[in-house]
């Protein structure tokens, strides 16, 4: 076992004498010539970090890019500028294409059986309002804001606490912290490089100006009347929110930042001018200017794509737009790409273990339940009817590019077999039916499932009809309901949605180093067992703790993952827990491997044509650095 590991954010990318290259004039992005030709903003060699990130093109097999343009890209909410952090994808360590962990607006970092880490930051690296990037910063979120009963009244993110304790934090100089804690914290890293990542630092020069230990009471009460706050720590949170960048003054360390307050129906990106990466030749990423997001419908994001009315579209679009969306090729200057999804299935059916209905509640926690509601499931005929036939029929579980993938875990109860799976239910008590053939719930009630929907996908529905039939040849009536997310989860929490359809495991190319929490009860929006996860998630203040005995073990696996030590020991771990939710068939997985559409510009240089997509953890885009995309010349509108 290695004891201690050292990562130099110069060795992730080049080893080249920038400084030199980067005091070129021609190295400066257009886009900035009215500031600096006005003194408003310095010249490249002083806005950029001693030691920028230097991202290898050549390596990549991508080409050095040109400066300039905007992209345009549909959002179909408000709070879908999330997307410009997930793309962005600037992490103090984040995950490159093999999903390798590398130091990123860090310059290196330094770990003790996960137990200390050690950052250091890079000399001259500046907020996107130039300000300096400092320890101070990180000593600010954590004396000022994680110590703070008032703006974290909860203790702190369980990532920093996962055997019930913070840290202890050090500050070694301006710009080296320490982070320690008695037990192993593998996640710690991971949580850092995650989509929604978990913040440690914050622009202590801007964000002061909001706490009530540093301003006085009559201006910090303008300020939260200016800012419709009713208390200051509503006015903090709201100001210092990064993943959903509502502020557009609070200074970011992203590829780009929102110059848009809301509401409105269109928000403007645009580039930082002290964003800490730069390509081989010197010039700064990114190499697009701005992001344009215009909200529309989410019911019409497909059609305004295909009509030419976005440069880069990943969101809003899925498989069934494929077709429409090729076609548009013959119209207008796009492409269309066809990524692997990432999720353990493109689509799930969830049986709520925690449903208010006890008849139904005590059906369902019957494994032998579970198991023949999948083998009734003929996955061919939904691969071929659905997908095409280009997917792969396949248990919730993970996927081949995954080093923790083993054939038994995607093979788990997945086999069509209509005899075998009406013996599995005669043999759970559900053996008597009515004149219609519809087995009788012990209390004599219809076996009738509701399966409940978002409503996002025309997908959903086009497998819910095929499985309605499947299912009624074993004696189970399925009916389908449609409602909005936000009441689809309330639903869930009340225990008034029997079995929901919606993704698979969020990461279906885990490695051992990543957390297995998605395979156990540990949040409240897992629909299978939401009261659960909220128990897990509140450390037992809210919901209920788990009472079936493969649940309660996937738990207590998860707390070993905590404090394991090695590698080794995290791999043998996710093994049982993969295995355990594979044959419990905790979640129904059906289709995975499936392709999701990608449309862009025909312009638009230096994006994959195949990759992996998903959330977590390749951040949608994120992972392939949408700063080295580039126009090979101004767009034509249509």
């Amino acid at each position: 076992m290695v004891s201690r590991r050292t990562f130099l954010g110069l060795l992730a990318s080049s080893m080249l004498p920038l400084p030199a290259m980067a005091a070129d004039a021609d190295n400066e992005p257009d886009y900035l010539h009215d500031w600096l030709r006005s003194g408003q903003m310095p010249r490249l060699a002083e806005r950029l970090p001693k030691m920028p990130r230097i991202v290898n093109m050549a390596a990549l097999g991508r080409e050095p890019g040109r400066y300039g343009g905007s992209v345009r890209t549909i959002i179909g909410s408000q709070n879908d500028i999330r997307y410009m952090t997930i793309y962005g994808y600037a992490r103090l360590v984040g995950y490159d294409p093999t999903l390798t962990l590398q130091p990123d607006i860090l310059e290196s970092f330094t770990t003790e059986n996960d137990t200390v880490f050690t950052f250091k930051l890079r000399e001259g690296h500046k907020w996107s309002d130039g300000q300096p990037f400092t320890s101070d910063d990180f000593r600010y979120w954590w004396e000022d804001v994680i110590l703070s009963k008032a703006l974290t009244p909860g203790g702190g993110a369980l990532e920093l606490r996962p055997h019930g304790n913070l840290p202890r934090f050090e500050v070694l100089d301006s710009l080296t912290v320490r982070y320690s804690w008695d037990q192993p914290n593998p996640n710690f890293l991971p949580s850092l490089a995650a989509p929604q990542p978990l913040v440690i630092a914050g622009p202590a020069h801007y964000l002061k100006q909001f706490h009530k230990k540093y301003q006085d009471e009559i201006r910090l009460s303008a300020l939260m009347q200016e800012n419709r706050a009713r208390k200051w720590t509503e006015l903090h949170t709201k100001m210092a929110r990064s993943y959903r960048p509502e502020n557009p003054n609070l200074p970011v360390l992203d590829p780009w930042r929102n110059t848009t307050a809301p509401p409105a129906e269109q928000f403007v990106f645009e580039r930082n001018p002290y964003f800490h990466r730069v390509d081989e030749n010197g010039r700064q990423l990114p190499y697009i200017d701005r992001f344009i997001l215009s909200i529309s419908s989410s019911a019409i994001i497909a059609a305004k794509a295909g009509a030419g009315e976005s440069d880069l579209q990943a969101t809003g679009i899925d498989f069934n737009d494929y077709t429409f969306l090729k076609d548009s090729e013959k119209r207008y200057p796009v492409k269309v790409h066809l990524w692997k999804v990432a999720r353990g299935s493109r689509v799930a059916l969830l049986p709520n273990l925690n449903s208010a209905d006890p008849v139904w509640r005590d059906v369902l926690r019957d494994v032998r339940v579970r198991r023949a509601l999948s083998m009734a499931i003929d996955r061919h005929e939904i691969n071929m009817a659905v997908f095409y036939g280009l997917g792969t029929e396949s248990a919730d579980t993970v996927l081949p590019e995954s080093p923790l993938y083993r054939p038994e875990y995607s093979s788990a109860w997945i086999a069509h077999d209509t005899a075998q799976a009406n013996d599995l239910l005669d043999a759970a008590g559900l053996d008597k039916r009515d004149r219609d053939g519809i087995r009788l719930l012990p209390d004599g009630r219809r076996a009738e499932i509701t399966v409940e929907t978002a409503g996002e996908s025309t997908l959903d529905t086009d497998v819910l009809e095929l499985v309605t039939d499947h299912w009624r040849r074993v004696g189970i009536a399925l009916f389908t309901r449609v409602s909005q997310r936000d009441v689809f989860r309330s639903r869930a929490m009340g225990g008034r949605i029997l079995m929901s359809i919606w993704y698979g495991l969020d990461n279906g190319v885990p490695t051992a180093d990543m957390n297995p929490g998605q395979l156990a009860p540990t949040m409240d929006d897992q629909m299978q067992w939401p009261l659960w996860g909220m128990h897990y998630l509140s450390r037992g203040t809210q919901g209920v703790p788990p009472d079936l005995p493969d649940a309660v073990e996937l738990v207590e696996l998860l707390g070993k993952w905590g404090v394991a030590a090695s590698s080794f020991e995290r791999a043998e771990i996710w093994h049982r827990m993969l295995s355990i939710y594979t044959q419990q068939v905790f979640s129904i997985g059906l289709i995975n491997g499936t392709l999701q559409p990608i449309l862009r510009a025909s312009h638009l240089q230096n994006m994959p044509e195949k990759a992996l997509y998903g959330f977590d953890p390749t951040c949608y885009l994120g992972v392939y650095m949408p700063d080295t995309f580039w126009l090979k010349e101004d767009q034509p509108r249509v």
